[in-house]
């Protein structure tokens, strides 16, 4: 099955659009576990097991695992397969070379198990398509990001269309396996909209929802498809730290069926009209 026919179908088998970030740092790690050996993974295993039933996807930003060393990595390549089947992984690592170097990304983080890579588009098309030779597997691109810095280049014009524009009609024409996406922050509502206009069948990973201050409900109404599918949205502190106790999974758990059920209540309300 193509990349994103799954990831339709994953959404429509779990009614969710729900993703949790599993961006884990030792020093938020609940005290009583820092108490026993291996306290990340135990987080992990614990967030998931309170919370698969409710997403559509984990997202582990490797940032927090290669700073731990070759442990970090040992980490992440049990919680991944600790993952219930049926559950997307993305690999958040904003991957961007070219050559020998970016067919080596592609190999090891898809070996280390995940179905999708986020990747920066500012090298071009050798850059990305290494990742997106399978069409089971495949790549959330770079568009328009939540950070305040977005405005130091994304927005520059060329003959007329923004940079992000130009990044979107690209990833529309390198989508021919059926696996390609966009990275757009929830952070842009009204530029969110612009780019589902530009893409309108392409699944969007829509960080940027709690501590940085997106919009929930404009990001669900401008970024999913016709149909209420195709968004994927991310949250991550505002889940898993949801409790620095030894409740952190059951808190972990009502933060997600809050929010899952607020994405659903806001799906419905474009589907009304």
């Amino acid at each position: 099955m193509k990349l994103n026919d799954r990831i339709r179908e994953t959404i429509r088998q779990r009614n969710s659009l729900l993703c949790v970030g599993l961006d884990v740092t030792p020093e938020r790690i609940p005290p009583h576990l820092m108490k026993n050996d291996d306290p990340i993974f135990r987080f992990n295993k614990q967030i998931i097991d309170a919370t698969a039933d409710l997403v559509v996807a984990y997202k582990p930003n490797l940032a927090f695992y290669e700073a731990l060393g070759s442990e970090g990595w040992n980490i992440l390549k049990r919680t991944l397969s600790y993952i219930p089947e049926g559950i997307l992984k993305i690999g958040d690592g904003k991957r961007g070379d070219i050559g020998y170097t970016t067919e080596k990304y592609a190999q090891g983080l898809f070996a280390l198990g995940f179905d999708i890579v986020t990747v920066n588009p500012y090298l071009g098309w050798d850059s990305i398509a290494p990742f997106i030779q399978n069409e089971e597997k495949g790549v959330f691109v770079l568009c328009l990001t939540s950070n305040p810095g977005s405005q130091d280049f994304q927005y520059l014009l060329f003959d007329g269309k923004s940079l992000y524009q130009r990044v979107a009609e690209k990833i529309v024409q390198w989508n021919e396996k059926g696996n390609c996406g966009l990275v757009v922050g929830a952070t842009h509502p009204a530029e969110l909209r612009e780019i589902r206009d530009i893409a309108p069948d392409l699944p969007f990973l829509i960080p940027g929802i709690g501590a940085q201050g997106g919009n929930l409900e404009a990001s669900v109404l401008a970024g999913t498809d016709k149909e209420g599918e195709m968004a994927i949205i991310n949250s991550s502190r505002g889940i898993i730290y949801a409790s620095g106790g030894k409740d952190f999974s059951n808190a972990a758990r009502k933060e997600a069926v809050k929010l899952r059920d607020e994405i659903n209540r806001f799906r419905e309300k474009k589907e009304k009209g």
